[in-house]
């Protein structure tokens, strides 16, 4: 695991650099994003919560929204209609950061048990009960936008 300094100097450095790449891909990828609102609250609270929160709790709960994005995106996306390419090179980047912000977070940290059940409840309640449709997965990518553009706001606030 490195220092928290050393992945604070790598987010100062380089995790705008790639959000930028992948908020740009997720518009591009597909149309308008949805005006439609999706039947799970976004966790605003979690956010307030962990603005005040150490460095390394930050860095935590970028690498465990990151991947909590990743894996629902690992869901059945028969009926997406978006570019292909743009969603593999998308997808791919946010891995990127995914390995990165594991370097610095240890794996003996345990997520945030609230964050974990919001995605859950985004899959079950979006995903699931929509049967993965094309429209269930663009209220997905609004979500992930939102939730990407805040986690830039909390990289920001670090250095």
């Amino acid at each position: 695991m490195q220092s928290v300094y050393h992945c604070c100097d790598w987010i100062q450095h380089h995790y705008g650099h790639l959000s930028r790449e992948y908020l740009s891909l997720l518009d591009q990828m597909g149309g308008d994003i949805t005006k439609q609102d999706a039947p799970v609250f976004f966790p605003t609270s979690l956010y307030r919560h962990i603005d005040d929160a150490e460095v390394e709790d930050k860095v935590r709960f970028l690498k465990e929204t990151i991947y909590q994005i990743t894996k629902l995106f690992d869901g059945n996306m028969k009926s997406v209609t978006w570019d292909k390419k743009k969603l593999d090179d998308f997808l791919n980047i946010l891995e990127r950061q995914l390995e990165n912000l594991k370097s610095c977070v240890s794996p003996a940290m345990k997520p945030e048990r609230r964050l974990k059940r919001y995605f859950k409840k985004l899959n079950k309640n979006v995903l699931r009960k929509m049967n993965y449709s094309a429209q269930a997965w663009e209220l997905i990518r609004k979500e992930t936008k939102r939730h990407l553009q805040r986690l830039d706001i909390l990289a920001a606030q670090m250095y």
